[in-house]
């Protein structure tokens, strides 16, 4: 499981941020989950690998091979 540790601050024109807010409950999802997704989504799509936070060891190594 992924350590959530790290804080990431995003200016938004408020109404945009309203309307996200209110997708976001329509789809019984919160916009910290929608985010992470995004950019999971956006390293993939730039070829960039990670090991996750709170990985360990061996599980870092299955990941590899």
């Amino acid at each position: 499981m992924e350590l959530k540790t790290a804080r990431l601050t995003v200016l938004i024109d408020p109404a945009k941020k309203k309307a996200f807010e209110a997708l976001c409950d329509r789809q019984d999802v919160t916009p910290s989950q929608v985010v992470r997704r995004l950019i999971r989504d956006y390293l993939n799509h730039h070829g960039v690998t990670f090991v996750p936070s709170g990985v360990k060891q061996e599980e870092e190594a299955e990941a590899k091979s």
